[in-house]
């Protein structure tokens, strides 16, 4: 799976768990609630004032490892 800045954030943490670092480093540690767990990453990233594009481009480099 590529993630997008579309992509759910349930979606990637159900896909790989290890991401979950990267959520929490941005600030965001409710990654068990519904709310969190249902916004894209651009939604997030939004609201943590992250820039979604470099986020995707570490989460998709973790992945490839």
């Amino acid at each position: 799976m590529t993630v997008t800045k579309d992509t759910i954030i349930g979606e990637i943490l159900d896909m790989d768990r290890t991401t979950a670092p990267y959520f929490l480093e941005m600030g965001m540690h409710c990654l068990g609630c519904p709310s969190a767990r249902g916004e894209t990453l651009a939604q997030a990233c939004a609201v943590h004032g992250v820039d979604a594009d470099e986020l995707v481009a570490k989460i998709n480099a973790h992945l490839e490892k």
